[in-house]
């Protein structure tokens, strides 16, 4: 057994485990985050991002979920890891762009006196495609789509921003059922990757409040790739423009999902917690 050194980060609320396998050996990510995810018997987080060298960006990050599996992209995860690749000298490019699951990102840092406050993520373009997103029903866009759940009749729209999205519109977020009907969306077999559970307000055209299930997680404070299929499917459905706060437990992200390039742009804080070790791999 050796020691792991870690980062503990978060943004908006959205919290993970850093390790950067810049200066150490790459641990088994799925095993990690099962170990140390847990609010009372492990570090308490929403899971573990890895940071390693990348032969087509500055950096490569891998992200996994509480549950151990494998996530292809968190909006709110990449912020953290450009602020901590260009606060470590890991690269000092801005923009900085990094490798995903998803593709290589474009992160443009809002930078002072050295240190990193916010980040805007190019996230890329909307995926509408029903077998990309994926989702199990015959038709593109997936708009106001029916669904049965709970013993209810509920409509949603899918958007994919690298990973799947189930965006529902509620009439008031606080009261949403997101512990009763997130699970068993995630699970639905109409998500044969499962999928992400965006519970949306639409407060004012570019206003939404947000809670969000994810998958493998849970609720969570914050999702910046949930906040960005939100304001996509609010704007397809009609009830908001292509730029919006939106409001979310932990925050607020600022999403603009521009016309002349159809990309999804993501603007939002991220923060470091504290630094740490742990005994690795753990004793059986």
């Amino acid at each position: 057994m050796g020691r792991l050194r870690f980062t503990k980060m978060h943004g908006l609320g959205n919290d993970y485990v850093y390790v950067d396998c810049f200066c150490q050996p790459k641990p088994d990510g799925s095993a990690l985050a099962r170990v140390v995810s847990p609010r009372r018997t492990g570090i308490g987080s929403d899971g573990v991002i890895l940071i390693l060298p990348s032969a087509t960006a500055d950096c490569r990050m891998e992200m996994y979920n509480a549950d151990g599996s494998r996530g292809e992209m968190c909006g709110n995860g990449i912020r953290c890891v450009g602020k901590y690749v260009y606060e470590r000298g890991l690269s000092k490019n801005n923009p900085l762009r990094v490798e995903t699951d998803a593709g290589v990102k474009t992160l443009y840092l809002s930078v002072q006196n050295g240190r990193v406050g916010s980040v805007t993520v190019d996230m890329g373009e909307p995926i509408l495609g029903a077998h990309a997103i994926p989702v199990k029903v015959d038709h593109s866009p997936v708009v106001r789509h029916p669904i049965a759940v709970a013993g209810e009749e509920l409509e949603f729209t899918a958007v994919s921003m690298g990973n799947p999205h189930c965006v529902l519109i509620v009439p008031d977020v606080a009261i949403a059922p997101v512990q009763r009907v997130g699970p068993l969306l995630e699970h639905h077999p109409l998500f044969p990757s499962r999928v992400n559970v965006e519970f949306v307000e639409v407060a004012a055209p570019d206003i939404l409040r947000m809670r969000v299930w994810e998958r493998g997680s849970g609720e969570t404070d914050a999702c910046g790739t949930g906040a960005c299929a939100a304001v996509v499917a609010a704007s397809l459905l009609g009830l908001a423009g292509r730029t919006a706060q939106v409001h979310l437990r932990g925050g607020v992200l600022q999403i603009e999902w521009r016309e002349q390039d159809n990309r999804v742009y993501m603007t939002g804080p991220a923060e470091e917690v504290f630094d740490g070790e742990l005994v690795w791999p753990r004793a059986a």
